[in-house]
Formats: C-alpha cells, sequence, structure tokens
C-alpha cells in the first residue's frame, strides 16, 4: 500500500463506549499499525442535547484500558485538527462556500411542513418520496435575493442529473452499488447553520486527509451521499469497509438486554483489558480460522480487512469468560498480585500498602487464586477468608459438614497436631493432617472437609493446606476452636 494510511475512530459522546464502537476502534487501530500509519481520534460532539464532557471522559478512559493508543486526536494534537466537530465549523462554512462557487450547491426555502405534504402525495402515487427538488429551478440570483433578504432557508447538495448508479468497492462487503434515486438532492447546512451529519462527517474526513473509512454497516445508507460531496469538491474518495452488526446470543442486535454492553462495564465487572481486546478482534475477524489467543502485537502485525467477515458475529459471554481466565492464568504471580490490589481495596480488605509490606505472602497467594477464577471481579469471594477474623461459617457448610458424625475428632485431632508444628508451610501441614484420618478411623474426606470447613468457612474454598500455611498457625487454632461448637463428635 505506496499511500499513507490514515484511519479514524470518531464516536459521539452520546454515552459510554459500546462494545460495538470498541471493536471498530480496535480494527481502525490494527490497521493503522499494520500498515505503519496514523491512527485518528475524532469527538463528533455536535449533538447538544446528548454530548457531554463526561461521556467524552468515559471514552478517552474505555481506550485508554484497551491500550489503544491514537496518534492525532484531543489530549495528543495533530496537524490536522482540532478534534472536536464543535471546534470546526469553519471548515464546513469554506467547503460550502466552494460548493455554491462551483454551482453544486443551491438553497431551499421550502418549510418542512409542506416538504411532508409533497411526499406524501407522491408516495401515495407510488412516487419517489425523496426531494422533488423544487427550488432547484429558482433563478440564482431571485435565490440569493431571497437569502439576502433572511428568508429561512437550508442548503442542498445539486446532485448531477445524470449521474447514474453510485458503485464502490467495499472493502469487507465487496462491490456495493445504490440506483440513482437512492440519494435526492440532501440538505447540507440546516437554517440554523449548522452542517448535518454527512456533510459534516465528509469535510471532516477529506480535511484530515482520512485514506480509510473503516465503520459500522449502519453507515452503510450515508455512504452514497457522502460520495456525492466528495465529488462535488473534487476530493479524493477514501477506501470504505463496513463492519457487520454484533448480535447476542439470541440473534437480536446487541443491548441492554444481553447484559452489558460498555466497555467500562466489562471493566468494572473484572475482566482484563487484554482479554476483551483479543475477544472483540476476533469478532469478525480471524488471524488463521484457529488461533483464538492473540496479542496486541500479532493482531496489528497481520491484521487485514480482507480476512474481516461480512455476516454479523455472536457475542458469547462464556466463551469471553474462558479466554479471561486464560490471560489471567498466564500472568505471573507478580503481575496478579498488582491487577488484584484494586479489587482487594475495592471489597476493604487490604490496600497497597498491605500488600507491599507483605508482597512475598501475596505472591505465594496469586497462583491458588488464578487457578479458580474467570474474572477479577471474582477474587474478594474467593479469598476473603485470609483477611477476615473471625470468619463466617455458611449454614450450608455448617449441616452438611460440620454435623456430620467425626466433625468434631477431626478439628480436636487437627488443632492438636498443627499445634505442634515448628516449620508451618504448606508441605508440613499437608503431611501433618495426611498422618490424622486413619487414627481416627474416619474417611479423608471427613477430616479434611471438616477442617477446611473451620478455616475458611465453606465447604469449597482455595487449596486447604496451603490456605492453612497462609493463614499461618496463630489464625488457623483459633478457628479450628471456635467450629468445634458447631461439630458432630
Amino acid at each position: 500500500m505506496a499511500e499513507h494510511v490514515r484511519v479514524r475512530f470518531a464516536p459521539s459522546p452520546t454515552g459510554h463506549l459500546h462494545i460495538g464502537g470498541a471493536r471498530t476502534a480496535i480494527y481502525n487501530w490494527a490497521f493503522a499499525r499494520h500498515h505503519g500509519g496514523t491512527f485518528v481520534l475524532r469527538i463528533e460532539d455536535t449533538d447538544p442535547e446528548r454530548s457531554t464532557e463526561e461521556n467524552t471522559r468515559a471514552i478517552l478512559r474505555a481506550l485508554e484500558w484497551l491500550g489503544l493508543d491514537y496518534d492525532e486526536g484531543p489530549g495528543v494534537g495533530g496537524e490536522y485538527g482540532p478534534y472536536f466537530q464543535t471546534q470546526r465549523f469553519e471548515s464546513y462554512t469554506k467547503a460550502l462556500e466552494r460548493l455554491k462557487a462551483n454551482a453544486a450547491a443551491y438553497p431551499c426555502f421550502c418549510a418542512p411542513t409542506e416538504l411532508e405534504a409533497r411526499r406524501e402525495a407522491s408516495r401515495a402515487k407510488g412516487g419517489f418520496a425523496g426531494y422533488d427538488r423544487t427550488c432547484r429551478s429558482i433563478d440564482p440570483d431571485v435565490a440569493a435575493g431571497r437569502v439576502a433578504a433572511g428568508e429561512p432557508h437550508v442548503w442542498r447538495l445539486k446532485v448531477p442529473e445524470n449521474r447514474g448508479a453510485i458503485t464502490f468497492a467495499d472493502a469487507v462487503r465487496g462491490d456495493v452499488t445504490f440506483p440513482a434515486d437512492a440519494v435526492d438532492d440532501l440538505v447540507l447546512v440546516r437554517t440554523d447553520g449548522t452542517a448535518t451529519y454527512n456533510f459534516a462527517v465528509t469535510i471532516d474526513d477529506a480535511t484530515m486527509a482520512i485514506t480509510h473509512v473503516i465503520r459500522g454497516d449502519d453507515h452503510l445508507s450515508n455512504t452514497p451521499k457522502q460520495i456525492l460531496i466528495y465529488e462535488a469538491l473534487g476530493e479524493p474518495i477514501p477506501v470504505f469497509g463496513h463492519l457487520s452488526m454484533i448480535l447476542g446470543s439470541d440473534g437480536k442486535r446487541l443491548s441492554k438486554r444481553h447484559g452489558a454492553t460498555s466497555v467500562e462495564a466489562y471493566r468494572d465487572h473484572g475482566y482484563l483489558p487484554e482479554a476483551v481486546m483479543n475477544y472483540l478482534a476476533l469478532l469478525g475477524w480471524s488471524l488463521d480460522g484457529e488461533t483464538t489467543i492473540l496479542s496486541r502485537e500479532t493482531l496489528a502485525e497481520n491484521f487485514s480487512l480482507d480476512r474481516v467477515s461480512s455476516n454479523p458475529a455472536i457475542f458469547d459471554e462464556e466463551k469471553l469468560d474462558w479466554l479471561d481466565g486464560v490471560y489471567i492464568r498466564e500472568l505471573s504471580a507478580s503481575g496478579f498480585v498488582d491487577r488484584m490490589v484494586p479489587w482487594l481495596e475495592a471489597a476493604g480488605l487490604a490496600d497497597a500498602g498491605d500488600v507491599a509490606s507483605r508482597r512475598e505472602w501475596f505472591e505465594e497467594l496469586a497462583p491458588l487464586v488464578a487457578e479458580r477464577i474467570k474474572r477479577m471481579d471474582e477474587i474478594a469471594g474467593v479469598v476473603g477468608f485470609l483477611f477476615k477474623d473471625p470468619i463466617t461459617i455458611t449454614q450450608e457448610a455448617k449441616e452438611k459438614v460440620l454435623m456430620r458424625e467425626g466433625a468434631a475428632r477431626s478439628l480436636e485431632a487437627a488443632a492438636d497436631v498443627l499445634s505442634q508444628l515448628e516449620t508451618f508451610d504448606a508441605a508440613s501441614v499437608e503431611a501433618t493432617l495426611r498422618s490424622l484420618p486413619e487414627p481416627l478411623k474416619l474417611k479423608p474426606k471427613v477430616v479434611f472437609q471438616a477442617v477446611r470447613v473451620a478455616v475458611t468457612g465453606a465447604a469449597v474454598s482455595l487449596p486447604l493446606f496451603e490456605s492453612i500455611a497462609l493463614l499461618g498457625k496463630a489464625r488457623t487454632l483459633p478457628r479450628l476452636h471456635d467450629a468445634h461448637i458447631w461439630a458432630t463428635p
């Protein structure tokens, strides 16, 4: 690819970054990185009622969390700025003046009510429902006089009458054709002087020298309108690539009824950013049809639009959970501890200072936890017993374990032998406790379950012997004694 690739991600700050938008951003980022190009972030904030600074900050946070660094945009700058659409009005005015000078735009004085009445009449006869070009035939001097007199008007694009069908090569879908009557003389500038979406986005892309427009297929119908604007301005038309939508497991468009839909919601649910990025990258693109674990570097090195599917992708949260678990288990002990700190702090179990002062202890804990969770928000429920004294034993564990015959004798014997241990590590604890069932004439399961419930509060927990070693003798023995009141001899 000879030309310097420039792509953009242009979200509207009317809400948090949706999973679908995040995938679009990932594909743009990967395409730019693969070609050594430029990834631009542009904020399309022209909806005054819904665009907010908080939503903009949320979008920036989500992109940062995913690791999608942009080369130009808010906070970064660049020679093609500004990067907020509300700050680019001057470029729309200049573009409209160019179109006026080329007789490619004209004022339309039709009131919305009369426009709708004419459309309805045309529809009733089975005719064209677009603009009927009533004002196109007004003498330019007369039209200019009406404009100068302050008569309300919009500015429309004068689409060539012999333009014919609009065909373009979509990088994802192949050749796409819209019939000639699919686009009427569309409005470029509204009565209040603001640019319409299609005019603004085309001017932005043209003045920012965007070479490839990679976006969701909900914008497919906008493409012929934008191509006509490019042609009227004499600007090069970028390559378009339209991504299929993401569907929920029920085959319907992904929405809140399927669960979380924003990137930050998945962050708050405990997913790792590299897992989310990996998963979203594979929702419509594949490396070879087999590879599931995909690093950022591998994605950037291999991404291409010709491997993007035009079929809708299905969002499977169970698969995301599995993938997140894989990434969690691949973390080093030190890396896991670093990721664990915010979750411990949120649960009120430990803070960064506690971790720093007992780093070795936490790194011993890390692999035990990593093997048993799929998301980081599960950590508190798994490790809570290591931080709280006294612990709460679940009613189910009391009834099914401690009230079983032999539980009391198991706890007494365990407390006795563990109190005599000088080296309180996992290996020593295991060897000591494994010596108990035979002289007690009890099954190992009875002994170990009683001890587990007494020490952890539940019948299912982290590995027993390692948990006892992590607790230490001074905290383990009181738990064995406290649980004895529930136990059956």
